[in-house]
């Protein structure tokens, strides 16, 4: 950021008002950030999740970029009275009018970025709106024709080339043009935001032994290897494919400052492993910053229970980090 220039400003957005993310806000609220955040949410829902908990909220109602303090509160209230853990599709489309505030403000420099705590997907389309994610939805939104969700914890960054897709679906999803279009975004994210001078990415193959000449599927040979030959030659520090059994371990990873796995529990699952409740979600391609938290609405412990802020704030430090370098 320029010198003399305010700290960054992050719209984080509440998320279903049901579930854990409105006791993540009141512990956002409380915590010393790198720079300012906006709560775009109901305050009484989260006023009383503070009560609940027996924690102090004393937030200032936003006034504008400008204006904005250390942490302010942007009211945007629920359309049916919330009870913690249960879920009332009466609210789904509150859950949606955050995040379309959220793009709208980062669209327009208002906000630097924006960083989304947990949404119930079942509430949303059950209110009507077809939602398969924060990733889609924010694409659709943005109208990015695509963008790449990669997760960042545990000391590894793993993107994917598919993501919320049945397994059945996802060899005709992996196409030639969907792959080198995946990658180049990927190189050019963690180059121009993550300030990666060349970033070095490992390819994970589709098939087990990264389909073992052949003998165990085709796409390594037809779709996988040809495209990183071809970006290789291009300049680009890719490599690949290799099996994703082996891709994963310390040996291999020295050498990387990304993987691109082909689907969604071929590359989470070792990150969650390694990182389950200090990862975050990144979006990569949009036309701003967005991070979230790596975990789900937690109904069981909204208002009651323990509570880990653990991924939130690092969603929160990753998205000051991003901004200011931007």
């Amino acid at each position: 950021m320029p010198a003399g220039a305010p700290p960054p400003l992050v719209a984080l957005t509440a998320g279903e008002p049901a579930g854990i993310g409105p006791d993540l806000c009141v512990l956002a609220a409380a915590a010393p950030a790198r720079g300012r955040i906006v709560i775009l949410g109901d305050p009484d829902v989260i006023a009383e999740r503070a009560r609940a908990r027996g924690l102090p909220w004393k937030v200032a109602e936003y006034a504008g970029r400008e204006k904005a303090p250390a942490v302010s509160v942007l009211p945007m209230r629920v359309a049916s009275p919330v009870t913690a853990g249960k879920l009332d599709p009466a609210n789904g489309r509150h859950v949606v009018a955050l995040l379309d505030r959220a793009v709208a403000g980062c669209r327009s420099g208002e906000f630097d970025a924006m960083v989304t705590a947990p949404v119930q997907k079942s509430t949303i389309n059950d209110a009507g709106v077809a939602f398969t994610g924060h990733t889609e939805y924010l694409a659709e939104r943005t109208g990015t024709p695509r963008v790449v969700m990669m997760l960042v914890g545990g000391g590894m960054r793993v993107a994917l080339a598919t993501t919320h897709l049945a397994l059945s679906e996802v060899p005709r999803a992996i196409t030639p043009a969907m792959l080198e279009e995946t990658l180049r975004i990927l190189e050019h994210d963690l180059r121009t935001r993550f300030g990666f001078a060349r970033p070095r990415i490992l390819v994970a193959g589709l098939n087990p032994h990264a389909g073992e000449s052949g003998y165990l599927g085709r796409e390594e040979i037809d779709v996988i290897r040809p495209v990183v030959e071809r970006l290789a030659a291009a300049g680009l520090a890719v490599s690949g494919p290799y099996p994703a059994d082996t891709l994963y371990t310390p040996r291999m990873l020295e050498g990387a400052d990304a993987t691109l796995a082909m689907f969604h529990d071929q590359g989470l699952p070792v990150l969650k492993h390694a990182s389950f409740g200090q990862g975050v979600n990144v979006t990569l391609g949009l036309p701003f910053v967005r991070t979230s938290v790596d975990h789900g609405t937690a109904l069981d412990r909204a208002g009651a229970g323990e509570v880990d802020a653990g991924s939130l704030t690092e969603a929160l430090d990753l998205a000051f980090e991003l901004a200011g370098r931007r």
